[in-house]
């Protein structure tokens, strides 16, 4: 017998969990339905670049901090061309935008793009939920005049086969290659681009977010971005002096099939090597480690990681729902970041050249600039080789 959370006013949309809990709200953006995984994201800030994060394709986002839309949207801050999560969940409607940088309504936004959105929630409850017995399989709905067919519902919500087995860096991917020279954003002027001569850098595009690719090229890099489905030969053909494996969503094990047989290929060469997310557990399988599906995964701007090597610790963004686990990593890769939440491994490197990953997002800057680092360090490990 389904478990109904129903609001005091006509709901106009719902949630429907694979074990038949329901969640009714009022409705916004899209109409219609869709099926996806549910988990929640503790970010205060950032909904638009969350929902325009590539990693996030096949889930729905329930957000617990309840001022979403406020600021409304603007397309400065898209991670990516539109939003790739399934659709998101809040406390409150979203209100009118106060912000100068506001060029859209969030509502309108949603409603453009084909994404639905939930108000009216109990994202308590459905927090705890999600907490305590994991990511679920959810169906959602939006239909203004408020009907809906409860059993067909969660009935998708138990046939959707889930993200263990998903490839979806393909779909998520560029269709082909190109160049990218954009820097990070600077006050006054906003977006600059790199013309000076820089590091040859080849990012795979598992999902890969702006910002991510600013920071290269703010750290000396001219990036050329590949398709995920790049081989060694197609990276090695581009002559990289580095080579950048980037964030995305899935299951790592299902991308590795082709994604670690070109990782491998470029391992051969000695080029320094640079994963985030994704990219940091294709690099993992590469080196011959296994990677497992968390409980309800890492989303949201405020987790703790310690660095082991220098005992220095970070406040970073994360969004993933499998991990490295630690205690496969092969002899010759150490473990070099731990989150402090729960000890999941965060990071790895090899201990005789400059290969080595993160599982957080270090360009979201929470902290605001605490793991900018990383991106200082490929960039070191490039010029050390040229200086060789």
């Amino acid at each position: 017998m389904p478990t109904s959370h129903q609001p005091s006013e006509k709901p106009t949309a719902l949630i429907a969990t694979a074990d038949g809990q329901l969640f009714y709200g009022q409705g916004f953006g899209a109409t219609g339905e869709t099926v996806a995984e549910l988990v929640f994201n503790t970010a205060m800030t950032g909904y638009q670049e969350i929902m325009t994060d590539p990693s996030y394709a096949g889930q729905v986002v329930t957000f617990t901090f309840p001022h979403v839309g406020n600021v409304g949207v603007t397309p400065e801050d898209d991670e990516t061309n539109e939003p790739v999560a399934a659709g998101l969940v809040v406390k409150w409607d979203p209100t009118e935008p106060s912000n100068w940088r506001a060029a859209e309504h969030l509502v309108g936004w949603l409603e453009k793009r084909g994404r639905i959105g939930v108000g009216a929630v109990d994202t308590r409850r459905l927090t705890r939920a999600i907490r305590q017995q994991g990511a679920p399989h959810v169906a959602i709905a939006h239909n203004p005049d408020g009907v809906f067919d409860i059993e067909a519902l969660v009935k998708k919500a138990r046939d959707w086969k889930g993200l263990v087995g998903l490839d979806l860096a393909k779909e998520v991917t560029c269709a082909q290659s190109y160049s990218w020279n954009e820097m990070r954003w600077a006050w006054p002027e906003g977006y600059k681009t790199r013309s000076e001569p820089g590091f040859k850098v080849v990012a795979i595009d598992y999902g890969a977010k702006r910002n991510i690719l600013r920071c290269l090229a703010s750290a000396g890099c001219d990036v050329t971005v590949l398709p995920a489905t790049a081989t060694a030969e197609e990276v090695l053909a581009h002559n990289p002096e580095g080579v950048f494996l980037s964030n995305g969503p899935g299951d790592p094990a299902a991308t590795g099939a082709y994604a670690v047989p070109m990782i491998k290929g470029v391992l051969e060469t000695q080029l320094p090597v640079f994963g985030i997310c994704l990219g940091h557990q294709m690099l993992a399988l590469a080196l011959g480690a296994k990677t497992i599906k968390m409980n309800h995964g890492h989303h949201g701007a405020n987790h703790p990681v310690k660095d082991i090597t220098t005992g220095k610790v970070e406040i970073t963004s994360m969004n993933h729902g499998f991990a490295v686990d630690a205690q496969t990593l092969p002899k010759g890769v150490a473990e070099t970041h731990v989150s402090l939440f729960d000890g999941s491994n965060c990071g790895i490197a090899l201990e005789d050249r400059p290969v080595f990953s993160v599982q957080y997002h270090p360009e979201a800057s929470p902290g605001p600039q605490d793991s900018y680092y990383l991106f200082e360090r490929f960039a070191a490990a490039m010029a050390a080789r040229r200086g060789a």
